[in-house]
């Protein structure tokens, strides 16, 4: 039985080409231009008159103006309407300016893709095909905030694959992500609308109306707020600074600072003023990440999980079912006694290499307790089997306990994880490979089979010797490691066989690409605060390409 198509919201989403909010130059560059030329006028502008005036007025001398207010000469001068006529010019030039990089900037959403094209002389067009959609950003910076503006990035599978709308109307910004997902999830557009409604005259109302509404939300100030979801994770502002004081970024400082005052006491003194930089770095990185934290919120939506967070600037990130790669909870030894936990992911950013590493996002929970972590894996990962729940906290994070069913490292091979040799280990399930790793600080990486894109198996000589071999999980770039060691010879393979295997049936069974059939997340969580059971059936495994089967590699 085939559903009705649904329509779109906004009227950007009809497949025709469409311009960005008219105020998008100024906040893309035009702003900061406006500021650098102040701040060099302020600082410059005796020396700036000197160079410019005896162009176009060559009887003036300058040592004329070399002292006084550059203001008071042109009194003197009688220049007012020369001065103002530049003014007026260089005004004039900077609004063409700003006009043609609107109107040469235009995108479109059909069915099949998010489009935009942008450049006066030289053309650029970039294209995220629906498909491979991974997720939708709306950020909103302080000074967009104000204006009632936000800028969309659609987050494309390749790298720098990314296609930004910045900037819209924070309505707009809504409805169009909105649509971009609906349309992602495998929904058609709606019927032809109306035809008094798609006639020319009513495009031209529409935009007349759009570009009306934006100036009216400059002019207004700040924007109406977002109809959020309800969070199912709390953070206090007190956990939240107590976190960031107990992790380990703090303790490295604190021995930096040490050693330092130590060998300035021991000789060398004007060692002490490199602790200062360390001190206004760290203070400096403590604030960011402390801000960038606040107001966060995950909840379930009917299209995907939606994690929003940051005090100045606002950011909402929307990721679709089954575009988690991997999934790590981490616990520092110091958050132990509170019995804290984070909850990072990997998953494809549209960006480099280099900032898929540290890409912000990653952090889908900053810190949280053991019903916080519950409540978050439920919504990523809400097709894990009941019976397979214990394996994450029980055996996992908190483990081992007796009866481990992890594999982990012989009692002979001990010497090479003195710490950790029990808690070293993983275990396979039909959808999930657990990794279990780390005393100090406790780490439980879970990789989606469906999602796994190789698995590696080695041995060095020194490994050989003792009879162990290592394991290393490929997935895409990102803060999550699938790095296992030291396990037994006969299970490292027993292993690499089984999620071989495991690997190629969850791939070939997943539809999540399109996931308009799915079943919708459940909302009971987001509304009553209290963490739902883990759902008892397989649904079907999730991946983020149905055209590409992954499969582990030997």
């Amino acid at each position: 039985m085939t559903s009705a198509p649904a329509p779109t919201r906004s009227p950007l989403s009809d497949g025709d080409w469409h311009r960005l909010h008219p105020l998008t130059p100024l906040l893309r560059g035009g702003l900061t231009l406006v500021i650098i030329a102040g701040i060099l006028i302020a600082n410059f502008r005796d020396r700036l008159i000197q160079g410019v005036v005896p162009i176009f007025v060559p009887e003036v001398d300058p040592g004329d103006f070399e002292t006084g207010d550059p203001l008071d000469f042109i009194f003197e001068r009688g220049l007012i309407l020369a001065a103002l006529g530049a003014v007026i010019v260089v005004v004039i030039v900077l609004v063409g300016v700003f006009y043609l990089s609107w109107r040469f900037h235009t995108f479109r959403i059909t069915g099949d893709d998010v489009e935009v094209r942008s450049g006066v002389m030289f053309r650029t067009q970039r294209r995220a095909p629906l498909d491979r959609v991974q997720g939708v950003n709306l950020t909103r910076p302080m000074i967009a905030r104000l204006m009632g503006m936000a800028k969309l990035e659609v987050v494309g599978a390749g790298t720098d694959g990314n296609v930004k709308l910045e900037y819209l109307s924070t309505a707009n910004a809504e409805a169009v992500r909105a649509d971009i997902l609906r349309l992602a999830s495998g929904r058609r557009l709606a019927e032809a609308r109306q035809a008094a409604a798609t006639a020319g005259g009513g495009r031209v109302s529409a935009a007349a109306s759009t570009v009306a509404a934006g100036l009216t939300e400059m002019i207004d100030g700040a924007e109406d707020p977002a109809d959020e979801p309800e969070s199912v994770v709390k953070i206090p502002v007190g956990r939240l600074i107590a976190s960031h004081l107990l992790d380990g970024s703090l303790l490295f400082l604190i021995v930096l600072v040490a050693a330092i005052v130590v060998a300035s006491i021991l000789g060398t003194p004007w060692l002490l003023l490199t602790a200062i930089p360390a001190l206004l770095g760290f203070g400096a990185y403590w604030v960011r990440t402390i801000t960038r934290s606040l107001r966060y919120s995950i909840a379930p939506t009917s299209s995907g999980v939606r994690i929003t967070f940051g005090l100045f600037t606002t950011v909402t990130e929307t990721l679709p079912p089954g575009r988690i790669h991997a999934l790590e909870i981490s616990q520092p030894i110091l958050w132990r006694p509170a019995g804290w936990w984070a909850i990072t992911v990997n998953r494809l950013s549209g960006r480099g290499l280099e900032a898929a590493g540290t890409d912000q996002f990653a952090t889908v929970l900053p810190v949280g307790n053991r019903t916080d972590v519950e409540r978050v894996l439920q919504l990523l990962l809400p097709h894990l089997p009941r019976e397979e729940w214990p394996l994450v906290f029980q055996h996992g994070v908190l483990g081992p306990e007796e009866g481990d069913p992890y594999v982990t490292t012989p009692r002979r091979a001990g010497w090479l994880r003195p710490t950790s040799w029990r808690r070293n280990g993983a275990f396979l399930t039909p959808d999930v490979l657990f990794v279990r790793r780390g005393f100090v600080w406790r780490k439980l990486a879970l990789f989606p089979l469906a999602r796994m894109q190789s698995l590696a198996i080695a041995q060095g000589p020194v490994d050989r010797a003792v009879g162990v071999a290592n394991l290393q999980v490929h997935t895409v770039i990102g803060r999550v490691s699938g790095s296992l060691g030291i396990i037994d010879r006969d299970d490292a393979v027993s292993l690499f066989e089984r999620t071989e295997a495991a690997a190629i049936a969850a791939a070939a069974s997943d539809r999540s690409h399109r996931w308009a059939g799915d079943e919708p997340f459940d909302e009971v969580t987001a509304t009553s605060g209290v963490a739902a059971a883990p759902p008892e059936g397989r649904g079907p495994v999730e991946a983020t390409d149905s055209r590409r089967t992954e499969e582990v590699s030997p």
